[in-house]
């Protein structure tokens, strides 16, 4: 697999997560075991559009050539993942978010070791 493949795959990923949160906030709360009052349904929708901005940055970007530019790109997106997988597996363990939340947690490793290795391995 190449970066640029990888970078579709996030995008895919953060396109599908988007849509989701931003159209049915309640229903992918419940994915998780999560229920939203008003204002958890408005937080729920903005990262929907903050998925979605990472969702064109990666699109856009998967077919860039190598610059100073693309290697901050992908430090950024490791260490957000990174944080992200942390995070994720945190909620999984202390509200018990069931097999969605362990696919959550899943899918911000898969991310993580994928940027890390096309970011720091793979120059």
């Amino acid at each position: 697999m190449n970066l640029g493949n990888f970078l579709l795959i996030k995008a895919i990923i953060a396109f599908v997560f988007a849509l989701a949160y931003l159209l049915l906030p309640a229903t992918a709360g419940s994915w998780f075991n999560l229920q939203f009052d008003a204002a958890g349904l408005l937080v729920t929708r903005l990262l929907g559009v903050t998925m979605l901005g990472i969702g064109l940055v990666c699109w856009f970007t998967r077919g860039a050539r190598d610059s100073e530019l693309r290697r901050g790109v992908l430090l950024s997106y490791f260490l957000s993942d990174a944080l992200g997988f942390l995070v994720t597996l945190q909620g999984q363990l202390a509200l018990g978010m069931g097999l969605m939340g362990w696919l959550g947690v899943l899918i911000w490793l898969f991310l993580t070791l994928g940027l890390g290795y096309f970011r720091f391995v793979k120059q």
